[in-house]
């Protein structure tokens, strides 16, 4: 019995190898599918995203799944630092123009703001353009022609309760102040509408407390606000729409 035993722990011990081999085996056939399938190139999704990228960059919209948007962010489109040179490009000229007191930019998380005070662009309690704000909104064009990006306008007031027979509320004002924005680039500009929103905040989004006649003529501005590449890509689109309705 005991040399029966010593036989059979023999053989088991000869076998174990085997196993560890077929471990070794399966890991590295794991592995070669792994790196072939990563060598393949989806052709047909290379041409979509080809295709949506170069309707985007010549200044139209195109439909993008979520599956290509991920791939077209990871591509870097305008990333915030394209963004910052915009920024200095903008301060550079508007310093030259002389409206650096009226025109302010920063960068945040949402993309590269311009703020326009009240005074460069509108009468008090007015929506009209005036003549001379064409300079600043020219020089805007320049930093977002050509560009992917949305350009969201933004209008706000302060918390005075304005008093027209035109604009019942700051409501109104702020919104017909954005809207004029929008229209003087599209009726200018060969810009797609879709690339643009208008938006009015009213008196619930002052940069400085409403405390002081200065604080409120902060506070009367537009904004326009260059998107990061990030949100552009979560904006609707009309074509989006045409696109989900034709499938």
């Amino acid at each position: 019995m005991a040399r029966i035993r010593k036989q059979l722990e023999s053989t088991e011990n000869q076998e174990r190898w085997l196993l560890t081999y077929a471990d070794l085996i399966t890991l590295l056939l794991a592995f070669f599918i792994v790196m072939y399938a990563m060598s393949q190139i989806d052709a047909k999704k290379f041409d979509k995203v080809s295709q949506a990228l170069n309707g985007v960059l010549k200044g139209g919209s195109s439909i993008i799944d979520k599956g290509d948007a991920e791939q077209i962010k990871n591509l870097g489109l305008i990333k915030l630092g394209d963004l910052n040179i915009i920024q200095k490009q903008l301060a550079k000229k508007f310093e030259i123009l002389g409206k650096n007191e009226e025109v302010q930019t920063e960068i945040t998380e949402r993309g590269l703001v311009v703020h326009i005070m009240e005074s460069a662009l509108f009468e008090e309690g007015s929506a009209d353009l005036m003549s001379r704000t064409t300079e600043i909104l020219d020089i805007i064009y320049e930093g977002i022609k050509g560009r992917p990006n949305h350009v969201r306008i933004e209008g706000h007031t302060d918390d005075r309760t304005i008093q027209s027979l035109i604009y019942p509320s700051n409501w109104e004002l702020s919104t017909a102040r954005a809207t004029s924005v929008v229209r003087y680039f599209i009726d200018n500009y060969e810009i797609s509408a879709d690339k643009l929103s208008a938006l009015g905040y009213s008196e619930y989004r002052p940069i400085k407390p409403n405390n002081t006649i200065e604080n409120r003529a902060i506070n009367r501005r537009v904004d326009i606000v260059i998107l990061t590449m990030d949100l552009t890509l979560k904006e609707p689109s009309s074509q989006l729409y045409e696109f989900a309705n034709n499938r």
